[in-house]
């Protein structure tokens, strides 16, 4: 029998992923309506409202589906809730490139994710060499412009 992978997030994202779900079924009656205005214009097979429309429906219906297993399968953590000295998921990590440039990031859910804005993915090449990482370790990275080392230097749960 088929184990469900639990999907970590923090509550900001979970919460973002049920107001997108939201806005979708309320966008579902639009839609429905839109399709039988483009029906009502007769022939189906050269009416490109129509076909536009169920198209629409479709990547409703999909994304609504994905969605919701998204927020089934949710483990929602709290960063301060997590203590320790190992870099784990949901905690702010400061680094410090080759030239000792310091950079930060949080570690988060792979919805979550934003590296512009200072979030990776626990899945992201970088996200999986940080996790159980500790102060003073030194990480490896393989990227598509290269490989890149970093220093550790502080971790935070915030």
């Amino acid at each position: 029998m088929a184990t469900v992978e639990k999907m970590p997030m923090l509550q900001e994202g979970y919460e973002k992923l049920t107001q997108d779900l939201k806005r979708l079924k309320e966008e579902r009656p639009q839609i429905v309506d839109a399709i039988e205005e483009a029906r009502a214009h007769g022939d189906l097979s050269e009416n490109a409202e129509y076909h536009a429309a169920k198209e629409r429906q479709g990547q409703i219906e999909a994304s609504i589906a994905d969605i919701e297993d998204k927020l089934s399968r949710a483990q929602v953590i709290d960063p301060r809730d997590l203590s320790g000295d190992k870099i784990v998921f949901g905690a702010t990590v400061t680094l410090l490139d080759d030239e000792d440039k310091p950079i930060r990031y949080q570690i988060v859910g792979q919805t979550e994710a934003d590296a512009k804005g200072g979030r990776i993915s626990y899945n992201s090449p970088l996200g999986r060499a940080l996790i159980g990482r500790k102060v003073d370790d030194e990480v490896e990275v393989s990227v598509p412009a290269g490989d890149r080392y970093y220093l550790v230097s502080k971790i935070e749960f915030i």
